[in-house]
């Protein structure tokens, strides 16, 4: 997970040949490079409309809802599998493209899409602790994080996002952060709680909050680096307790009006220089080995985007944890209701 703020987007290319159609994407905020949709658009003759959410939830829940006319969805692998259990994705076969052979198959990620007959890695990276260094002075982990307040008087915030912030608690404790142990899902809630006095507030809005002195740290996305490439007083970092991973994949909706459109802008972005100019404005890892290779170099060699083997190992990925889903959705409720 990702999100940067909530926008909705109409894409056109000037003076383009009569359109082929449409496609509507529903998208993670500020989560693809417009130029990627113009290049498509150019190429296709296909106009492309973007919608935006903060969350696999909400968007799940406006797909459940009778939402219509979206094509393709960006889900976290873990939603990736839950989405097509519930037979809300389309299989479309685009791992018989000759381009999938660009897909490192580390990336392979979904339990129920192990080949990728349904949906297309497309993006990875890390969710971690942003900082103003000018304030807080170092920051290693979250043991540092949660002292911040303490230490300086200045303000943190955590995502509001029910699986990241207990995953904190389960990293802490040494517990996956895929548990379904009712005892250790609740050991990572109290984790949270008995640090909550030092939490401002539950936010995805960490950068603009950054960018403008009301906080001096929060918990979030490796790509919100895109915001402070001309402040090194910001710094990210991977806690060296451990954090999580993300990777978002490209999917079909089983109720996509286009479905011809939406598997014709997969086969786009199975292009190396399409996914690598999506990668120099986002910030992100790329499942797309050639692309790698033709990302700007100051994101090839971040150790925070294109990350260690070493780093990996403290890395943890979310899976669809089933109906142990309902012990995560009353610890988070009772974090967000406790004075």
């Amino acid at each position: 997970m990702k999100a940067f703020g909530l926008a909705a987007a109409l894409v056109t290319a000037a003076g383009m040949a009569q359109a082929e159609g449409t496609l509507a994407l529903y998208n993670w905020g500020d989560y693809i490079n417009p130029e990627v949709l113009m290049k498509f658009t150019e190429e296709t003759g296909i106009a492309v409309t973007l919608d935006t959410y903060s969350s696999n939830e909400e968007m799940l829940a406006k797909i459940q809802a009778g939402a219509v006319g979206y094509d393709i969805v960006f889900p976290s692998v873990h939603m990736n599998d839950i989405m097509i259990k519930l037979g809300l994705l389309e299989k479309t076969g685009i791992n018989e493209s000759p381009n999938f052979k660009n897909i490192d198959p580390a990336f392979l990620l979904a339990k129920e899409d192990p080949a990728g007959e349904y949906c297309l890695p497309y993006a990875w990276g890390t969710v971690g602790i942003f900082y103003n260094e000018d304030i807080t002075g170092p920051v290693t982990g979250w043991a540092d994080f949660f002292a911040i307040p303490e230490k300086t008087g200045a303000k943190i915030t955590l995502l509001d996002d029910m699986r990241e912030v207990l995953a904190i608690g389960h990293i802490m404790n040494g517990t996956s952060v895929n548990s379904t142990d009712p005892a250790e899902v609740q050991a990572a809630a109290d984790y949270v709680l008995a640090h909550k006095a030092a939490v401002n507030a539950f936010t995805y809005e960490v950068p603009p909050m950054l960018a403008s002195g009301d906080i001096a740290a929060g918990h979030f996305f490796v790509g919100g680096n895109v915001f402070f490439t001309e402040t090194p007083n910001i710094k990210y970092i991977i806690p060296a307790e451990g954090g999580t991973m993300y990777q978002e994949n490209i999917c079909v909706l089983a109720s996509a009006p286009n479905k011809e459109n939406a598997r014709k802008f997969m086969e786009f972005y199975l292009k190396p220089e399409i996914a690598a100019l999506n990668v120099s404005q986002q910030f992100n890892g790329t499942p797309n080995i050639p692309a790698n290779e033709l990302t700007p170099e100051f994101i090839r060699s971040n150790p925070n985007i294109n990350v260690s083997p070493e780093t990996r190992t403290r890395l943890q990925i979310f899976a669809d944890i089933g109906a142990a889903l309902k012990l995560y959705d009353r610890a988070w409720n009772t974090i967000r209701t406790a004075q």
